[in-house]
């Protein structure tokens, strides 16, 4: 097991589609990510505010992509599963939130907080996928997203992360379509602008870093933002937070990536 998780019982997993996360949660700001977010209490409860002025209260509360919202716990620590939106088909958010906070509710925080103490105390945390991470935290997997491959191309050429910025022309001509036609395929097959997408896809892959003492200058560069201001900027945007923040609270984070092995030994 991993000395991190053992002592601070802060962990994160990392899928394509999926994060587990168990850790601290951050000072109240405001806070616009590009996932479907779960959030549990470890204990007490939560407080959720959103933009359209939604406010609850209560161990487990879920948001819905791009939606501008502020959370704070009772506790310092806190649960948070984000589910990617291109994964799942329309209507799988609004289903499972009515699901989150309805009378199943306790249920699944209770489900949630047992994923997590299972990870906690497994020998291994990177053998498992999306789906059998929705098993364990939902009892079930949830539905996949079909996609044209033509856009799960260009969905893999942004998640390569070179340095070199990935545009729509670029993946339009992998696709052998115009630009225009191109873009309205991405948007009509995953629900997201392409723009909008690659914004969280690097947003997002930070999180593979989070945990290492690094320049984060040269991270910037190294995942694609054009300058240190940009880069702030968006994932104060996403995240509520800024990058040196982000990172000066994951250092007894111990980081796992689906697929790649232990990030942090």
């Amino acid at each position: 097991m991993d000395d991190r998780a053992h002592n601070s019982g802060h962990l994160m997993l990392i899928t394509p589609e999926r994060v587990f996360y168990a850790g601290l949660l951050g000072r109240p700001r405001e806070r616009c990510p590009g996932a479907f977010h779960i959030y549990v209490a470890l204990r007490g409860g939560l407080w959720l505010t959103t933009a359209d002025g939604r406010e609850a209260y209560g161990e487990l509360v879920a948001v819905a992509p791009n939606m501008r919202h502020t959370i704070a716990s009772d506790h310092r620590s806190a649960i948070c599963i984000t589910i990617e939106p291109e994964s799942v088909p329309d209507g799988t958010f609004a289903q499972w939130e009515r699901r989150l906070q309805g009378f199943e509710r306790d249920v699944f925080a209770q489900r949630i907080r047992t994923a997590y103490e299972t990870l906690l105390t497994r020998s291994r945390r990177d053998d498992i996928d999306g789906a059998g991470l929705d098993e364990m935290c939902f009892g079930e997997a949830l539905p996949r997203r079909a996609l044209d491959p033509r856009v799960v191309r260009s969905m893999m050429t942004i998640g390569k992360f070179s340095g070199e910025p990935v545009t729509a022309a670029s993946c339009a001509a992998e696709a052998g379509l115009s630009a225009s036609r191109f873009l309205h395929l991405f948007k009509q097959e995953t629900g997201i602008s392409f723009r909008s997408f690659r914004a969280w896809k690097r947003a997002r892959h930070l999180l593979h870093f989070a945990n290492q003492d690094l320049n984060l200058a040269h991270l910037a560069q190294d995942i694609g933002y054009p300058d240190s201001t940009h880069f702030s900027h968006s994932i104060r945007r996403f995240y509520g937070l800024k990058p040196r923040a982000i990172f000066s609270g994951s250092r007894d984070l111990a980081i796992y990536s689906s697929g790649d092995g232990a990030i942090a030994r």
